[in-house]
């Protein structure tokens, strides 16, 4: 694939991940977005040995969108940091079936379970055994054709929370068949972006906000 690079300075390097991409390697040992990464930094600033790219934070493979990587063990440590104590603000962007009763910004508290056998989460409205709290806020700012696309803001990071959250709540994103949606897109993703992140740089201090917009395609394609 060819590198979409939306960020770049000597600490941090944003770049776009598109729907089927791995960020980090698996078992499947197919090219993951770290690799694409690594490779970059090597050819562009001819260095002699292996570049030091670290994942801050990853998105699910069916997931396009913004992806943030650090190129010094500082900015690493530092940013997986701010991750920790939410200081990070991420929003995504989400084609929903059905439409929400109103525009105005709506707060989900829910427990997820993590099924592993199946790769997937339970969505819970109540604490239940070993679940965890998962809370988001999401608000309409598009609808079109039964469809409605939702800026979401995640508050905490579980695995598969948007995803299960909007499912459990009555808005299953487009083509994730696993969390209830009508049926597949045409390239086995999901409309689920990560639209933004906003944070303090971790060497200058200085306010970073990051944006990528999802590709005119499948769902996205009913809004502009």
């Amino acid at each position: 694939m060819r590198l979409r690079i939306l960020f770049e300075d000597n600490h941090l390097i944003a770049v776009y991940k598109p729907a089927g991409v791995l960020v980090q390697a698996d078992d499947t040992g197919d090219i993951c977005l770290k690799e694409i990464v690594e490779d970059y930094i090597v050819r562009e600033y001819n260095k002699p040995g292996a570049a030091f790219v670290g994942v801050i934070h990853r998105i699910d493979r069916p997931v396009s969108g913004l992806v943030l990587m650090a190129k010094t063990s500082k900015a690493l440590a530092r940013m997986n940091k701010m991750f920790e104590e939410k200081t990070i603000q991420k929003t995504y962007w989400a084609v929903v079936h059905n439409h929400a009763e109103s525009e105005e910004s709506v707060e989900l508290v829910n427990w997820i379970l993590k099924d592993s056998a199946k790769n997937m989460v339970h969505c819970y409205n109540k604490a239940r055994g070993a679940a965890k709290r998962a809370e988001l806020s999401y608000k309409q700012i598009g609808a079109s054709k039964g469809f409605s696309l939702f800026e979401v803001k995640p508050k905490t990071g579980r695995p598969h929370q948007i995803r299960a959250q909007m499912s459990y709540a009555g808005f299953p994103i487009a083509g994730d068949v696993k969390y209830g949606a009508k049926g597949f897109l045409s390239d086995q993703s999901i409309a689920l972006h990560a639209y933004s992140l906003e944070f303090d740089h971790p060497i200058s201090k200085e306010k970073v906000i990051i944006k990528c917009l999802p590709e005119k395609k499948n769902k996205w394609s009913l809004f502009d």
